[in-house]
């Protein structure tokens, strides 16, 4: 009888995580993925936690850098939702009310939240040391957002979770042995945090394909992203393991966007 309900019970959790959701394609790569979480949702999170943030955060005094990164952020902003009215996404539009935020803080980063919520950071300006290579920086961010990203990550969570609940269920089912119930749990549990970094690094990567034909479509030269992410490399330092890493290593992303996005990107790109 055990053995008829864990087969009920292994349908059950196949069934609730594969139908649930609504089926969304990614602009530019055209990757399809399942999402639980809806767009004015995300829309609602994202603007509170912005507005949370900037009520935080030092905004920048230095002028001139701030209009670049208004002047940066707009320019990429109207290519973004050029090519979304022109390939069958205009729709999605509306889901952007692009604010352009720099910050006072020393760190290397640079963040767009869903709806087009850009914080820069003034710390990273010394390394993209031109509006060209900001533009890579922002088209990569902005990148995350068109792919919703974030509701992706959201959704696996969440598919996770029932799952493991589910999955709790079905071991006290088939073995009474609270022990042996715990450890598969958390050994699931553990497995299924591999492979969100996974997740992660697929995303950044997508992120960087987009977001060099971002740029490319805005009049920036894609060309400049390998220089950019040289010195990049160069500033930061990690012993990570790659398996444990939410981004690609420097190398893996340099030869990437050398290899295979940068030929995309380049016929994307016309000087302005």
């Amino acid at each position: 009888m055990k053995h008829y309900k864990s087969i009920f019970l292994a349908t059950a959790v196949a069934a609730i995580l594969t139908a649930c959701g609504t089926s969304s394609t990614v602009p530019v790569t055209g990757r399809k993925h399942r999402l639980l979480v809806d767009d004015a949702s995300m829309l609602s999170l994202s603007t509170q936690q912005y507005k949370q943030y900037m009520t935080q955060a030092k905004v920048s005094t230095d002028k001139q850098n701030t209009q670049m990164v208004e002047r940066v952020g707009r320019r990429l902003a109207n290519a973004v939702e050029t090519y979304l009215k022109n390939n069958g996404f205009a729709n999605e539009i509306q889901n952007f009310k692009w604010e352009f935020s720099l910050v006072q803080n020393k760190e290397v980063n640079a963040f767009c939240m869903p709806g087009g919520k850009i914080v820069v950071y003034e710390g990273i300006l010394p390394v993209t040391k031109d509006e060209t290579s900001l533009a890579i920086v922002l088209g990569h961010e902005i990148a995350h957002a068109v792919a919703k990203h974030s509701a992706e990550q959201m959704s696996k969570q969440q598919r996770a979770n029932t799952g493991l609940q589910i999955g709790a269920g079905l071991l006290s089912v088939i073995s009474s042995d609270q022990a042996i119930n715990s450890a598969a749990t958390n050994a699931a549990s553990t497995g299924l945090s591999l492979l969100n970094l996974k997740f992660s690094r697929d995303h950044e990567s997508e992120a960087d394909r987009i977001g060099l034909i971002f740029a490319a479509m805005a009049g920036y030269n894609p060309a400049n992203a390998v220089a950019f992410w040289q010195r990049m490399a160069a500033s930061s330092s990690s012993n990570t393991p790659v398996w444990m890493r939410t981004h690609p290593t420097d190398e893996k992303r340099i030869s990437d966007i050398q290899n295979k996005f940068l030929p995309e990107a380049q016929k994307y790109y016309k000087a302005q």
